[in-house]
């Protein structure tokens, strides 16, 4: 396990620009001790980047994990529509306008593995973000107090820029970099390798390849070619970790809200019910409950586990109370644990899925290839090693030992879904898949009525729509671009 340290003086490095905005907010007063931008080296400013790309992601899931129902609000609540303006801020206030900075010192300093990391991190970014609102200031978007007023690009156009990015990093970590530049600890994923930065980057192109495949714009074949290149065990993991001074943001929203009364979330239905049987029912008796479900979800010692409906005021899906709430000190909850983009297991998820539909499957067609069932069986295995829990009895239990001929595709989608608990990509799959219950198997929108959006009532959301902020900065732009909250992005057309 790798045991990335946050550096709370770098954190304070970084550089603000903003990408649409009034003249005034730039007429502040600049701290004594603030450093300019010549003073700063790429190392100080990509610890910040990074940092904020993960924070990024973590937003990105406080607006999404609900409608995926990884939680619900206290009590069982479900969201309404969501600007998510925690992500928009970090991608558009932190993350592009000093990464544009890093890309210039490193073309200066022919630091091309550097500078191939930095395209890595924008089409993280870039990615995060389109998939949350669809079309987004991009072109134009870091040109700050020159450009108060960005014009939105396309997803499609979006999506070419991230192949574009994703394409030229490989190409320059598979060749030299003399510059003898590295980001060392200040690159808090990987500390400068750039053998896993390589690796990360093919991981990343086949799932953003993965989200294509529907629109029929990317082959399931292209996918597999790009994650045959990808992460080759759980040392690869795309992650950062907190430490007991900077402690992770999911322990102080979800368990030290709770302990001093504040709100905080609560376990959904959804994940509960496809961990503790009662969708996929255990066959060998070995297992009761899936062995990662005590990791992220603890449920008052009470014999069965009972997630909370959507909007379900409380209640569990028999109609009696539930009782699953966010671990005091599980996986994603401790003080130190860690936040993570994508995993070696998930990229076995990916093979899985492009593999099943390589070899003609469908939502609802029954057998696969020994290529999609042996990535399936190693994702579980994955997940279970990077968990660290056993997962023999798991793996032989005959309802997820289901054989070449009995895979289905909700079977490597609910690995899938329980592997990324509390990642957003999860969004993107439901969506993908129009939040079909024959591929998330007992899938059901939230209550009726449950959310604070009634106009929306039995319509899934589908995007978030553009922050408050951004409307009263650069408003004709913004007007051009938005859309209903249930209304598809591109790729979901």
């Amino acid at each position: 396990m790798k045991n990335n340290i946050i550096k709370t003086g770098i954190l304070s490095l970084l550089l603000v620009a903003q990408i649409s905005c009034s003249d005034d907010y730039f007429d502040v007063n600049t701290p004594s001790n603030t450093a300019t931008l010549e003073e700063l080296r790429m190392q100080d400013l990509m610890a910040p980047v990074i940092h904020s790309t993960m924070e990024g992601q973590r937003s990105a899931e406080l607006a999404f994990g609900n409608y995926v129902q990884n939680f619900v609000s206290t009590g069982g609540g479900a969201a309404g529509q969501t600007e998510a303006s925690g992500l928009w801020s970090q991608i558009y206030l932190y993350i592009l306008p000093n990464l544009k900075a890093v890309k210039e010192k490193a073309a200066e300093a022919n630091a091309t593995h550097i500078g191939a990391i930095s395209d890595i991190l924008v089409a993280i970014n870039l990615g995060i973000a389109t998939d949350t609102w669809d079309n987004i200031p991009y072109s134009d978007a870091t040109d700050g107090p020159d450009n108060n007023f960005p014009t939105f690009d396309t997803q499609e156009l979006i999506y070419s820029e991230i192949f574009t990015l994703l394409n030229s990093a490989i190409t320059a970590l598979e060749g030299p970099d003399n510059s003898g530049f590295n980001l060392g600890s200040s690159d808090l994923i990987y500390g400068g390798d750039s053998d896993q930065w390589l690796r990360a980057a093919y991981t990343i192109k086949a799932r953003y390849q993965l989200h294509l495949v529907n629109k029929g714009t990317v082959t399931a074949n292209d996918v597999l070619a790009s994650i045959a290149n990808g992460f080759t065990s759980n040392d690869d993991n795309f992650e950062m970790y907190y430490n007991e001074k900077n402690i992770n943001p999911w322990y102080s929203a979800e368990i030290l809200a709770r302990a001093t009364g504040n709100l905080s979330n609560d376990i959904a239905s959804q994940l509960v019910s496809s961990m503790n049987g009662d969708y996929y029912p255990f066959e060998s008796g070995a297992l009761t409950i899936d062995p990662r479900l005590p990791l992220f979800a603890e449920n008052g010692d009470e014999t069965e586990w009972k997630g909370f409906v959507s909007g379900g005021a409380g209640i569990a899906p028999d109609g009696s109370d539930a009782n699953t709430r966010f671990k005091t000190d599980g996986y994603y909850t401790s003080v130190d644990s860690p936040l993570l983009l994508i995993s070696y297991a998930e990229a076995k998820f990916i093979e899985a899925e492009a593999a099943f539909l390589a070899n003609g499957g469908n939502t609802i067609s029954t057998g696969s290839s020994a290529e999609a069932y042996t990535a399936y069986l190693e994702g579980i295995q994955a997940s279970m090693d990077m968990y660290d829990v056993d997962g023999s009895d798991y793996l032989a239990d005959g309802a997820i030992a289901v054989g070449e001929a009995g895979l289905m595709l909700h079977h490597i989608m609910k690995e899938k879904y329980i592997n990324n608990f509390l990642n957003p990509e999860t969004f993107v799959d439901y969506r993908r898949y129009d939040f079909s219950d024959d591929v998330f198997t007992g899938l059901q929108i939230r209550l009726e009525d449950a959310s604070d959006d009634s106009e929306f009532a039995g319509q899934w959301f589908r995007r978030a729509i553009y922050p408050s902020t951004e409307l009263s900065r650069n408003e004709a732009n913004v007007l051009a671009n938005q859309q209903s909250p249930v209304t598809p992005v591109w790729w979901d057309n």
